[in-house]
């Protein structure tokens, strides 16, 4: 029977994954990291975390510019305008910046970055797209995806999920938020 491929072979690389992935390198290990998505970091850095504090410190900034809350401190500013382009500028540049990072890390770790779903084909081999992977170890650590509510279809306009809300196009007249966890907290925060 032929030696695996790898000593460790992980399963998504978002904060878990790729984590694991650059340690068990740093111990001399070979590693892989699959990942579905085409950037590295996961829901966290991609659609959720990172990208909703870039928006939601920009539209605090926005707010005390706006309110003249700052007048107190003897700022008195004019007219108060939302560069919505610019906002979504930084929170991508933010992004890319942090997923450029972790690849970065992959490479000078010499951990190999397969992009596509895997699937298992048996205990010590997974698929992904026509090449199959075979190691001596697995660590799953595929995290979260969002939960959509029975009925409801996100169309990217009317119905939006949390990804989609990083990328509006235009602020929004009103909003119902479904959901009262931090991101439906943040996603209400930055678009009032």
């Amino acid at each position: 029977m032929a030696e695996p491929e790898f000593d460790v072979v992980v399963i998504g690389a978002g904060p878990g994954g790729y984590v694991a992935a650059i340690r068990a390198a740093q111990h001399g290990l070979k590693v892989a990291c699959i990942e579905k998505r085409d950037r590295l970091g996961g829901t966290c850095l991609n659609v959720g975390c990172i990208p909703s504090k870039a928006l939601l410190h920009g539209s605090e900034f926005y707010e005390e510019a706006h309110s003249g809350a700052l007048a107190k401190f003897g700022v008195k500013l004019g007219s108060v305008e939302l560069d919505l382009p610019a906002l979504l500028g930084e929170k991508n540049k933010a992004v890319k910046e942090l997923t450029d990072g972790i690849a970065y890390l992959f490479k000078k770790n010499k951990v190999e970055w397969v992009s596509g779903e895997a699937s298992f084909v048996d205990a010590k081999s997974v698929k992904v797209g026509d090449r199959v992977l075979t190691a001596k170890n697995f660590i799953i650590a595929t995290g979260s995806e969002v939960a959509l509510l029975p009925g409801m279809v996100p169309d990217g306009e009317v119905i939006v999920t949390s990804t989609e809300a990083l990328d509006l196009a235009k602020v929004p007249g009103h909003l119902v938020v479904i959901g009262g966890g931090y991101i439906g907290l943040e996603m209400g925060s930055v678009w009032r």
